[in-house]
């Protein structure tokens, strides 16, 4: 627990939520794959120049280690949905995001299962997307057609494999996306199978650009 008015990692008082001493000493860039959002001090990496990717660009605020991993449970996990201002801030000031979230034409949160949002109570991704941008936030445009198990919870050639016909473009939502840019939004990028996933779909609609922003990204 932290008081409103205190840093949540260093337990500063007065202070934002996330003090900047704390941001910079935990939360400073790296050289990243333009692609995938891996460490890299390549554009696009070797991974990515091998397997082509249906996302064209993707950026990440973090790397998912401590103590953002603590902060995203107590996000997605804990009931508070509050972080999602702090982290929508952190995301907006990662490198090359802010004019990416300008050019998009459409921000896509990825949606959860009817299952998953009832046990949580609120779709964390969508929050993060209202946050960066309510007017450009397209919360019904993609869905999510069955219950997967969460990616974090499989080996990686099962996340591979698990999202499978997982996502849909909303019928009445697919004439709209035809030959737009859109960036899909999502809190944490494990293997970038979820975003995979909705990436080809969006594309298969006819979506001229699809990249994605997220909070943090897993190590390689």
């Amino acid at each position: 627990m932290h008081l409103p008015s205190q840093c949540a990692i260093c337990k500063a008082w007065p202070s934002h939520a996330i003090c900047s001493a704390c941001v910079g000493a935990f939360g400073q860039p790296v050289p990243r794959c333009q692609r995938c959002a891996s460490e890299s001090s390549l554009k696009i990496c070797s991974a990515c120049l091998q397997t082509p990717s249906a996302l064209n660009a993707c950026w990440t605020a973090m790397a998912y280690v401590w103590p953002w991993t603590s902060l995203i449970a107590e996000f997605k996990f804990q009931d508070q949905a509050s972080w999602a201002s702090h982290f929508a801030l952190l995301m907006q000031n990662a490198p090359f995001a802010a004019d990416a979230i300008e050019l998009a034409d459409a921000l896509i949160p990825i949606p959860l299962s009817f299952k998953r949002l009832a046990e949580r109570g609120y779709n964390q991704s969508l929050l993060l997307s209202q946050k960066l941008s309510l007017q450009k936030t397209h919360p019904h445009s993609l869905m999510r057609m069955r219950h997967t198990p969460a990616q974090s919870t499989l080996p990686r050639p099962e996340r591979l494999t698990n999202l499978n016909g997982a996502f849909a473009v909303a019928p009445l939502m697919a004439a709209k996306l035809r030959g737009q840019r859109v960036m899909l939004i999502d809190d944490v990028m494990t293997s970038g199978a979820t975003l995979e996933a909705a990436a080809r779909v969006l594309k298969q609609a006819g979506a001229a650009h699809v990249c994605a922003l997220v909070f943090a990204r897993t190590p390689a």
